[in-house]
Formats: structure tokens, C-alpha cells, sequence
């Protein structure tokens, strides 16, 4: 599995660069030049976004033992990816000086203050959006761990009628047996009162045989 995450950082540092060279390159242009560049490193950037999943899904693989260091060095990617990503905003509404005099002529210095207030603006918008996909996120979670909870409360809830019925049907062979042994015992009683009641009559019939024989005498 590791070998899998090297591969797949290897090919992240290899887009990565060919990435930074290219909005180095894009305020220098203009026009269709410039609009086919945006789409070629747009489209750079989301393979860069599915390496990162892939490598989200090979670290989960990795033994426990060795999972911290590959989440590290994971984090830090996502790091950067973020930093070119706010770096190709900027890169899409500026241009060189070059260019921007050629464009706007003396209308560069409001075209420069107008270009700040934008890239301000699309900061705030950018931390906003991070704020809701946070809350988005926690209030996933939250619904997830809810939705647990009733489960093991559900799953809970039938071992305890099982383990409810288990007793009821323990109490009632219980009953049955004891049942059962109270008839046996009275019946052992039975026979050994008629075994004796016997053994007297035996005796008796005995002791008057001798005692009428004696007699005969």
C-alpha cells in the first residue's frame, strides 16, 4: 500500500510543478492564450484533487503503526494544493505590467485598486464558503452519530425483550419442574408408607402364626 501512496506522490509533485510554472506564466498573457492556459491548469488542478483522494484512500489502508506519518505528509499536500489554488485565483484577474498598460493604458492605477478590492472580496468568499462547508461537515457528522445512536438503541432495545422472553420461558420450565419433583416426591412418600404398612402387616401375620402354633402346643 505504501508504494502505491509514493506512486501517487510522485506524480502529484511532478503536476504540481508543471502547475506553479504555469500561473507563474498566465498574468504575462492575454486573450485566448491566457483563457486556454486557465483551462489547461484547471484541469491540471482537479487530477491533482483525485490524486489527493486516492491517497486519502491508500493512507486508510496502511497498518495503524505507520498511518501518522503518511497522514502528515497527506495534510501537508492538501496544504499546498489550497495555497495554488488561491494562487490561480489571483492568477486568472492579474496581469503584468506589460500587459496591463497595453490593456488599460492610463487607466492602470484604478484598474490595480479595483483588481485588490476583487481579490479582497473573493477572500471573504472563499472563508465563507470554508465556514459553511464546516458547518456542513459538522452537521453530517452530527446526523451520522445520531443515527447510531437510535440504531444501537434499536438493536439494544430487542436484546433486552430477547433476553426478557429467555426469562419468562426459564420461569415457566422452572415451574414445570418443580411441578414435577413435588409429584415424584409424593409419590416416593406414598410408596414408602405402603412399603412399611406392608412390612407391618408381614410382621403381624407372622407373630400370630408363630403365637397360634405355640398355642397348638
Amino acid at each position: 500500500m505504501s508504494s502505491d501512496f509514493e506512486a501517487y506522490e510522485q506524480d502529484f509533485g511532478t503536476i504540481t510543478a508543471e502547475v506553479t510554472n504555469k500561473i507563474g506564466r498566465i498574468p504575462k498573457l492575454s486573450g485566448e492564450e491566457k483563457t486556454q492556459l486557465v483551462l489547461n491548469v484547471d484541469k491540471q488542478l482537479e487530477e491533482v484533487r483525485e490524486l489527493l483522494e486516492q491517497m486519502d484512500l491508500e493512507v486508510r489502508e496502511i497498518p495503524i503503526q505507520s498511518r501518522p506519518m503518511y497522514s502528515s505528509r497527506l495534510k501537508s499536500y492538501k496544504g499546498e494544493i489550497e495555497k495554488l489554488e488561491k494562487d490561480f485565483k489571483r492568477s486568472r484577474i492579474a496581469y503584468s505590467d506589460e500587459v496591463r498598460n497595453d490593456l488599460l493604458g492610463d487607466d492602470a492605477g484604478s484598474s490595480e485598486n479595483q483588481r485588490a478590492h476583487l481579490l479582497d472580496n473573493t477572500e471573504k468568499l472563499e472563508r465563507s464558503s470554508r465556514r459553511l462547508e464546516a458547518g456542513y461537515q459538522i452537521a453530517v457528522e452530527t446526523e451520522q452519530v445520531g443515527q447510531e445512536i437510535l440504531s444501537n438503541l434499536h438493536s439494544d432495545r430487542e436484546k433486552i425483550q430477547k433476553a426478557r422472553e429467555r426469562l419468562r420461558e426459564t420461569d415457566a420450565n422452572l415451574g414445570k419442574s418443580s411441578r414435577i419433583l413435588t409429584g415424584m416426591l409424593r409419590r416416593i412418600i406414598q410408596n414408602r408408607v405402603l412399603v412399611f404398612m406392608l412390612g407391618a402387616i408381614i410382621l403381624l401375620t407372622i407373630i400370630l402364626a408363630i403365637y397360634f402354633n405355640l398355642r397348638g402346643h
